[in-house]
């Protein structure tokens, strides 16, 4: 009798582990045909927005024309399109990875750079250099991450009463958001709305970017994606209890600030060259863990790809919507973020505590 009970836990337990193995190859291949299916849609995308326009080529001349011999089409759209496809897959990919690391620092679901004030505050203070110093132009991205940082130790002392409420920190970033939003606006007002320079960071408008700003961005995004995928574990071990982090080794307040500056300075050069977007570092992250879960080993990649791929969704809509007239991709991302931002706050009654 004994033996035939000893006989049936071992069953149970090898049952047990079976299950456990087939859910996690079951997750790594819903984590490789998401990684998948994310870069064939955004390489479709890429060559999709390239045609869209007045001006339209065939795959095999525009190859012709970029690495062959020269075309005056293929010229004019690798001077006017490209800058701005590239702009828009750079900067969607530093947000939506901002969005990632802040809440993981903040240990806020919602939160996002444009909605907790970090993107206003890095587009006032790009504002200000392009307004009254824009022969100082390519110290913008400095400026911009300095008010970026101004903008979160606002929000987090602020927020900060006996310990961090996701929803003060949420209400204390709209007010900082507010703020920041509207002295951008007064100096778009006093530079009499220019939108080459100060009303393109304002409204987010990137019809006019060139290469310069491509070169300007391409360095601080790359650095920024490289010092997220460094901290990826610590990512995963915030979102453990601070006791618990501290005994596997972590020193929690140091890693806090250093992601977080991680995070301002990928959301904050983002926002010198496309302008403020909000919704996006919300969006993605959680379609990311949704498909490829919670571990930032994956999700940071994930959501650098899905951003890139969601800004250049935005601008390509924005760009046809109401052509030859554009609407901004931030002006889409807000049409489609708010309702998500909405469903996400009713269904997340917890972290209202």
């Amino acid at each position: 009798m004994i033996f035939k009970k000893l006989k049936k836990s071992d069953l149970e337990g090898i049952d047990a582990a079976t299950a456990d193995q087939k859910r996690q190859e079951n997750k790594k291949m819903r984590t490789g045909i998401s990684f998948a299916v994310v870069i064939i849609l955004l390489i479709i995308l890429f060559f999709a927005s390239i045609n869209i326009g007045s001006l339209k080529v065939g795959f095999f001349k525009l190859l012709e024309g970029l690495f062959v011999k020269y075309n005056k089409d293929v010229a004019t759209i690798y001077d006017l399109r490209f800058p701005r496809i590239i702009i828009s897959m750079l900067a969607g990919a530093g947000i939506a990875v901002s969005g990632v690391l802040f809440q993981a620092v903040l240990k806020n679901p919602l939160a996002d750079p444009g909605i907790i004030g970090i993107s206003s505050g890095a587009s006032f203070t790009a504002v200000l250099i392009t307004a009254f110093a824009p022969t100082l132009y390519f110290f913008t991205p400095l400026a911009a991450f300095i008010g970026g940082v101004i903008a979160f130790f606002m929000v987090y002392c602020l927020s900060w009463k006996g310990g961090l409420s996701p929803m003060r920190i949420i209400l204390t970033g709209v007010a900082v958001n507010s703020l920041f939003a509207g002295l951008s606006s007064a100096f778009n007002s006093m530079s009499g709305g220019d939108r080459t320079g100060v009303a393109a960071i304002v409204e987010a408008n990137i019809t006019q970017k060139t290469w310069d700003d491509v070169m300007t961005l391409l360095p601080y995004i790359i650095a920024g994606l490289f010092l997220a995928m460094l901290f990826t574990q610590e990512c995963n071990l915030l979102s453990l209890e601070d006791k618990t982090a501290r005994s596997l080794g972590i020193n929690v307040n140091v890693t806090r600030i250093v992601i977080s500056l991680i995070a301002v300075l990928l959301a904050s050069i983002s926002t010198a060259v496309a302008g403020a977007i909000s919704f996006l570092g919300l969006i993605v992250p959680h379609i990311g863990r949704i498909l490829v879960g919670s571990d930032h080993k994956h999700l940071i990649p994930f959501a650098a790809l899905s951003g890139a791929f969601t800004f250049l969704l935005a601008d390509t809509i924005g760009r046809t919507i109401a052509a030859p007239n554009e609407v901004s991709a931030a002006v889409i991302m807000s049409v489609v973020g708010g309702p998500f931002f909405i469903i996400l706050l009713r269904r997340s009654g917890k972290y209202a505590k």
